[in-house]
């Protein structure tokens, strides 16, 4: 997973750093990184909640579309056929 990647980066960077300052620094520069990973995934997950499909599987389709009128007659000749005869 990508926290245990950053973990494991920071990890190795720490390792090969000579003096505090370095630490510092490195650890800055990972908590950039993972900042910036975060701000690119929530653009991200925007874009695809803000899609016109999102949007469509949110809200019902317009009641008197032509796709909707489809799905309620084929719902009706369902039931239709599962009610019994008088």
């Amino acid at each position: 997973s990508q926290p245990r990647l950053l973990e494991g980066a920071l990890a190795l960077a720490l390792a090969g750093a000579d003096a505090p300052e370095e630490s510092k620094a490195l650890v800055q520069k990972v908590q950039e990184l993972a900042e910036k990973a975060t701000g690119m995934a929530k653009g991200a997950l925007s874009k695809v909640q803000d899609s016109e499909a999102a949007q469509q599987a949110r809200c019902p389709p317009n009641p008197t579309s032509p796709e909707r009128l489809l799905w309620l007659r084929e719902k009706l000749a369902e039931l239709w056929k599962k009610t019994p005869a008088p």
